[in-house]
């Protein structure tokens, strides 16, 4: 049968519990040199303040630069556009997550059987998301640009292995498209602060989802 979708990354054997995934960032490129280094984390320290001062949707790549006593060049350089500089801005809360779901403890780690991690997988991607909604809005200016974020495949190819796995129901990869889907940050924004649902509604919902996929706990 011809493929749906791209292929992700070949998953290691089903019947083990580890996978070799690698922590990704959400954009940003793997090595940079030291004085590259320091200018990013100089920039982003500038960032995060106005951050916490401002609101992500009053922060501009002027008032970056300014803080940080740079021109405004080097912030364009440094992270091409406004969304860029968001993108970044997440790389460190996303890095706790992955290392939560890549190498942490039971239930999210690699020590709990796939159904375990994936009923606590949602939950858990779920609130880390609440915590950063207004970064994470105000960096989707381009729909599309989601899905070519390296976290944001990384999480697609995690769900997607763990739903194998798990020996779900249906087509691995559209599976894993739909559960995130259901959670995706707009979606659990608007109905929990537009429509007054619980977040605790929405993580019955996911497990309720799992379940249909014959992925019972």
């Amino acid at each position: 049968m011809t493929a749906l979708l791209p292929p992700l990354p070949e998953p290691p054997d089903p019947g083990d519990a580890r996978t070799n995934l690698a922590l990704a960032a959400t954009g940003e490129p793997e090595m940079l040199r030291a004085d590259a280094a320091r200018n990013r984390a100089l920039l982003l320290d500038a960032a995060s303040r106005l951050l916490v001062r401002c609101g992500a949707a009053n922060l501009t790549m002027e008032s970056v630069a300014s803080a940080a006593g740079v021109g405004k060049g080097t912030v364009f350089r440094r992270f091409k556009d406004r969304t860029g500089l968001l993108i970044a801005l997440l790389d460190h809360r996303e890095a706790l997550l992955q290392a939560a779901f890549l190498s942490g403890p039971p239930p999210m780690g690699p020590d709990a059987p796939a159904a375990e991690r994936l009923h606590a997988f949602g939950p858990a991607l779920m609130r880390h998301e609440r915590d950063h909604h207004e970064l994470i809005l105000a960096s989707r200016t381009d729909p599309l640009r989601t899905y070519e974020v390296p976290a944001q495949r990384l999480r697609l190819s995690h769900v997607t292995l763990l739903l194998r796995q798990a020996r779900a129901d249906g087509e691995p990869e559209l599976l894993a498209h739909t559960l995130l889907g259901s959670i995706d940050t707009p979606l659990v924004h608007h109905l929990t602060c537009e429509r007054g649902l619980g977040i605790d509604r929405l993580e019955e919902s996911w497990h309720d989802l799992l379940d249909r996929y014959g992925v019972q706990r």
